[in-house]
This record gives C-alpha cells, sequence and structure tokens, in this order.
C-alpha cells in the first residue's frame, strides 16, 4: 500500500464514507510505516541504498519540487525497476555529492566498470571520486542536443529579423496612409510563421517528415541556406554516433566534422565543437558498448509522471518514502 496517492485515498474515502484528507494522515502516519522508515532522519538530505550497487551506472539530476535539484544514482541492470535507486543526494554540489557516496563501502565502489554522465564537469568529478575505477561515458544525446539547439538559436535569430522587417514595414505603411499585408508563401504560411512553426521540422530527420513538414523546410532552406547548412551539420553528427561502430574510426569522422563546423563559420556551431573537444575522451567511449544515460532520463520520466500522480511534493520525505519503496 506504499504507492497510495491523494486520488487513491480521496476515491476509497468517497467509497467508504471517511474524509480522504484524514485518511491520507492516517495512511502515512501509521498503515505506510512511513514514521519507522530506518532513512527517514536524513532522507530529506540524502539516501543510500549500497545492496543496489551494479557494474554499471548511470548519474543525473532532477526536481523533485520548487526546482530543488536531487543528484539520483541508478543501476542499470534494474532496468527502471524495483532495485534502480543506488542513492538520492540533495544538491548538485560536487564536493557534498561525493562525501555522501564514499559512506558506501570502498570495495562495493569499486566494483563499478562504467558510469554514463550528461557534459556537466560536477558530474565527472563526482565519478572521478567515487567510482576510480569506472570508465565514464558522455551521453550521445546529450552531445546531439547541443547541436540541435545550435540550429534552433540560428532559427530564432531568423524569426526575430523577420519580426523586425515585418514591424518596419508596419510601421511605414501607417506613415504613407497605406495597407499592408504580409506576404503569403506558397504552403500558406507568412514568413514569420514559416520560422515559427519550422522547430519540430529542425528537430526530425528528412525521413520522418510528413508531406506539409517537407514542404515548410523546402520553402525555409531556399530562403536561409545557412540554416539547411545548420540542419545538415546536426543531422551528420547524429549519423556518426548512430552509424560508427569502431572508437578510431569514430574519432576519425569527428575531426572531418569539426573541419566543416570550421568552415561553416557558424558561432553557435564553433561552442558546440569547442564542448565536444573538451569531452573527446568520454564522448569516444560510447563507442565501446554504445551506452547512453537513456535509462537515467528515463527514470526521470517516472519520478515526473509519479510526481504528478500525488499532485506535487508537499512532504519532501514521505515522497522519497513512497519513490524508495517502489524503485530501491
Amino acid at each position: 500500500m506504499t504507492d497510495l496517492s491523494p486520488h487513491s485515498t480521496n476515491s476509497l474515502g468517497r467509497l467508504y464514507g471517511v474524509d480522504g484528507k484524514r485518511l491520507s494522515r492516517q495512511y502515512r502516519t501509521h498503515l505506510s510505516h512511513f514514521q519507522n522508515w530506518s532513512q527517514l532522519k536524513h532522507a530529506k538530505q540524502w539516501l543510500l541504498y549500497p545492496q543496489n550497487i551494479g557494474t554499471h551506472l548511470s548519474i543525473d539530476e532532477t526536481s523533485l519540487s520548487h526546482g530543488e535539484l536531487y543528484t539520483i544514482l541508478t543501476n542499470k541492470a534494474a532496468k527502471g525497476q524495483k532495485g534502480s535507486i543506488v542513492a538520492i543526494i540533495a544538491g548538485t554540489k560536487a564536493e557534498t555529492v561525493i562525501a555522501i557516496l564514499r559512506k558506501i563501502p570502498e570495495k562495493l565502489r569499486k566494483k563499478v566498470t562504467e558510469i554514463t554522465l550528461d557534459m556537466a564537469g560536477n558530474m565527472a568529478l563526482i565519478a572521478k571520486k567515487s567510482f576510480p575505477r569506472a570508465t565514464q561515458v558522455t551521453d550521445r544525446f546529450h552531445v546531439q542536443q547541443l547541436a540541435l539547439e545550435a540550429v534552433q538559436e540560428m532559427r530564432v535569430e531568423y524569426r526575430w529579423e523577420a519580426l523586425d522587417a515585418e514591424n518596419e514595414a508596419l510601421e511605414q505603411a501607417k506613415a504613407t496612409q497605406s495597407e499592408y499585408e504580409s506576404p503569403v508563401l506558397s504552403n500558406g504560411d507568412t514568413l514569420k510563421q514559416l520560422l515559427a512553426r519550422s522547430r519540430y521540422v529542425l528537430y526530425k530527420k528528412p525521413g520522418d517528415w510528413t508531406d506539409s513538414q517537407r514542404e515548410r523546410a523546402t520553402l525555409l532552406f531556399d530562403r536561409y541556406p545557412d540554416l539547411k547548412k545548420a540542419y545538415d551539420l546536426s543531422q551528420a553528427l547524429s549519423q556518426i554516433f548512430e552509424n560508427t561502430t569502431d572508437k578510431l574510426y569514430g574519432l576519425a569522422r569527428l575531426a572531418k566534422w569539426h573541419e566543416k563546423v570550421r568552415q561553416c563559420g557558424f558561432k553557435a556551431f564553433n561552442t558546440v565543437a569547442r564542448s565536444i573537444q573538451n569531452h573527446y575522451e568520454t564522448i569516444l567511449n560510447y563507442f565501446d558498448n554504445r551506452s547512453t544515460n537513456a535509462s537515467a532520463e528515463s527514470f526521470n520520466a517516472k519520478i515526473k509522471a509519479f510526481r504528478a500522480q500525488f499532485r506535487g511534493v508537499k512532504n519532501v520525505e514521505f515522497f522519497l518514502y513512497r519513490l524508495t519503496q517502489l524503485y530501491a
């Protein structure tokens, strides 16, 4: 009964003629055994389940309530089910998280052979200090996301330019007491609508476009050739991860991709290229076992769904208790 939500207690209350809020309180203080939880005293600061540690881990951050971040360490072998949670620690400060993780016996921590993580420096430091024998693997999807965001940044810049141009045309029309109508493209979009509605087009592969999205992409790239080049760069980066199985070949392909970025001269992509260069070693480790941090992202989605089920987090300790009963 540890997964009863407020909705469940309200439903049960109506069924048996009992006040739902009162039943919820009774459940929390008596029926759930929450008050006897061995980790209750420090639950808001940290939770550890050393017995769930495995050879392959994922580390990520998530928000439980009001933007408060927690670092979560999960065991990939549990596949998001019971036994997944190894640690939940308040905050993302490396020194704090490391100090808590070192409560796990060193013998267990040395069993970890691989840990996936994003590109944040604090996560890399936590992994290095806590699991010294583990190979760090930077999540390929975080790398690809940087390139996608660079494309979107260029799209947004062009959209602001289109808005400025339209405002100038409107002001000029008012000054000359003439009527202004925005030019409409062959698919029915105005230019600013084309740039706004192309957002999802630029996230997808060409093979996944619908007919209307393909038409929109053609109109967009005809008018903004640089956006086409940027989109091609982002797709080329994705293909490196999807079609490469050898680490040395992956290194060669990334080097060629960097050269294309240099030739294009796009500021946003230069930043992406620098970020990749600074994480080359851990990014290339992906090609060893093709490991990603998808399990951590999936677990974060479970937490969000669980939080939504309980309509937010009013009592952090009790929320964590229910969460760990299911996944630890």
